[in-house]
């Protein structure tokens, strides 16, 4: 449900469900793939102890 409401404003969020879309998914394919995302996203997160910025994380060399 959290990704479908995403969907609704602009942000990052809906340029993935658009871009999805335009690769062919179904409206239920790319809100599947979108909340993956956001999972994916959350979990990460948590696992580096991290807080959300829309910037990635800088590579260790």
């Amino acid at each position: 449900m959290a990704a479908q409401a995403s969907i609704i404003g602009t942000g990052p969020n809906r340029d993935f469900y658009l871009k999805k879309r335009a690769e062919g998914c179904r409206h239920v394919q790319a809100v599947i793939a979108l909340a993956r995302r956001r999972v994916d996203v959350r979990w990460a997160l948590l696992r580096d102890n991290r807080t959300f910025s829309l910037e990635p994380p800088s590579r260790p060399t």
